[in-house]
């Protein structure tokens, strides 16, 4: 058994060694060698195929779907809290729950994606996720709902898991990587959609509950193109390895475990998630209650701020990801480590600009747009860099499974966690600021400005203030009742900082990770190789297998097999 628990190349064929007269080996614009035809080197290489071009189409759709169903509840998530009477930590209890399911159920996914038609399980997880979010829609407690919410994970993890390999299966090189860019445009474009659809479709018809029942449709169409529509490609096509075998499940957890580029990419991609998990659920009703905060605006509303904050989001997705693609491909053939770089610079300069939107927050709503959009411009430099970076530094046969517990750990310890965390920690600064009595300590600080806000004198007590905030509040709202909007704003801003922490941490990951990042995609590229049966002494030349010229290797060998049983046959009579 090869290096990695890998199988062996069991088809029987084996690379002539013999030298073929029209096949030359030409640079890419990586700066690799591969191997093609003087035909194909010409013609610039490899074109993209229109059953191709329909098939990214397809999943490129869904996978918008996908983020629209994850963040329309965040659009509609104040009148979630009113409907159901839930605090800042249960309302991120519901992100949580719907995480925790998908996580669990990624790596089952992966490891049937990896073996089984993945077009039929990505059709049953798009069916389940549609079903459960428009079930979730005509839940009457916030028990039933939640579950419901965990349901669409579960089907939200098949497809989210199983939709890389596809691309990686069809395209090789840059190539993979502009088609990777195009499909995560999906995640910022999808999520900005989410508020917008959720709050638009809300105010329309007056009820939340509308704003769930739009992804629904959508995700009936997808069932379809995906069952009628779109070709599953053989497993390692795009590098002539479609023959290739599964190793065991516990062979491929071994060797992931064993790649550091793996394990701290995916520290550094799990840092990301926390930071847009607790951004994208906790930012519209920040920023809301930083507007309610300026004069004139004490009435703001929540389904506005959320169609600005999608609006502001999908932009930022859109120069991220392209910004981020375009640098680590430019890059790449200079600087052969320029992919974690570009993560980890990504990461660091997003730090300051989300940190100075948090602050200007309550003086001006339009600076913290500005300052939000520069900041998840440079966090979208990762989702593309990353996605490429797991397909190359892991042989093709273990890629599912790859994305599988690289989702399982991202959530587990990224946008699982960070809403709910986000959530006790404002919940609990929102009772100390409440509770304190101490004039000199940074509560009294607080109600001071709260007093200010409401028209009190400075020195009002706090019993005053409570009476005054509840006689104002005559409906529950977010069910804190008692507590005014600066106090929830602060205590929300300071929960927040965490995110910045995070941030600084997860740079720190991929600039580790840079210093293995090329000594693991050789050794991937070595193990492909061999299981594909490369002789030892060609694989200093050989990268990936244009399928043109495996094809004329394989045709060349049963012409030489056909030569000796036909030279045997001979000596036998």
């Amino acid at each position: 058994m090869a290096e990695g628990g890998v199988k062996p190349n069991i088809s029987q064929q084996a690379l002539v060694k013999n030298e073929i007269p029209d096949v030359k080996f030409i640079s890419t614009p990586s700066g690799e060698v591969t191997p093609t035809r003087a035909s194909s080197a010409a013609s610039g290489g490899r074109r993209i195929t229109a059953q191709q071009g329909i098939s990214v189409a397809i999943l490129c759709f869904i996978n918008l779907i996908n983020y629209m169903d994850r963040f329309t509840v965040a659009g509609i998530l104040t009148e979630i809290q009113d409907h159901y009477g839930v605090n800042d930590s249960m309302a991120g209890l519901l992100q949580t729950v719907f995480i925790v399911s998908y996580m669990i159920f990624a790596p089952l996914f992966g490891f049937l994606g990896d073996r089984y038609n993945r077009k039929w399980i990505m059709a049953l997880g798009v069916f389940i996720w549609s079903l459960t979010t428009l079930l979730g829609s005509f839940m009457e407690t916030f028990t039933g709902f939640i579950l419901m919410r965990a349901a669409v994970g579960i089907g939200e993890a098949s497809y989210s898991t199983i939709a890389p390999t596809l691309i990686s299966d069809m395209f090789a090189k840059d190539l993979r990587s502009i088609m990777l860019a195009v499909f995560y445009f999906a995640i910022p474009i999808g999520s900005g959609l989410g508020y917008i659809v959720g709050s638009g479709a809300s105010s329309l018809a007056g009820q939340w509950q509308w704003g769930l029942r739009v992804t629904p449709i959508l995700g009936a169409v997808a069932v379809i193109l995906l069952i009628v529509v779109l070709v599953d490609p053989p497993r390692g096509e795009s590098e002539g390895t479609s023959n290739l075998q599964p190793t065991t499940w516990s062979q491929d957890l071994k060797a992931l475990v064993r790649n550091p580029s793996f394990v701290l990419g995916t520290l550094g991609f799990t840092c990301v998630a926390f930071v847009a998990g607790a951004l994208s659920w906790w930012g519209p009703k920040y920023v809301t209650d930083g507007l309610k905060l300026q004069v004139g605006d004490e009435n703001a509303d929540i389904n506005d701020v959320s169609f600005i904050f999608g609006v502001v989001t999908m932009l930022a997705g859109l120069v991220g990801v392209s910004l981020g693609s375009f640098s680590a491909t430019r890059l790449r053939p200079r600087f052969p480590r320029a992919d974690p770089v570009v993560c980890a610079a990504g990461l660091l300069l997003s730090m300051p600009f989300m940190f100075g939107g948090a602050i200007v927050c309550q003086y001006s709503t339009n600076w913290a747009y500005v300052l939000l959009f520069i900041g998840q411009v440079f966090l979208n430099l990762n989702w593309s860099i990353v996605a490429d970076m797991l397909l190359y530094v892991v042989v093709p046969t273990r890629r599912s499974t790859a994305e599988a517990f690289q989702i399982l750990a991202s959530h587990l310890f990224g946008d699982a966690g960070s809403p709910y965390l986000i959530g006790i920690v404002s919940d609990a600064l929102q009772r100390y600021f409440s509770s304190s009595s101490d004039p000199t300590s940074s509560a009294a600080a607080v109600q001071a400005a709260a007093n200010s806000t409401l028209g009190l004198p400075p020195n009002a007590t706090e019993a005053s203030l409570v009476e005054t905030v509840s006689l104002a509040l005559a409906a529950p709202s977010s069910g804190n009742d008692d507590v005014d909007t600066y106090t929830q704003f602060k205590s929300m801003q300071y929960a927040l900082f965490i995110t910045m922490f995070v941030e600084v941490l997860g740079g720190v990951f991929f600039l580790i990770n840079a210093a293995y990042i090329v000594r693991d995609r050789e050794r991937a590229r070595r193990l492909t190789a061999e299981m594909m049966g490369v002789p030892p002494e060609a694989l200093d030349q050989w990268n990936v297998f244009h399928p043109e010229w495996l094809e004329q290797l394989q045709a060349r060998k049963q012409e030489s097999n056909a030569a000796e049983i036909s030279s045997v046959g001979s000596g036998g009579r």
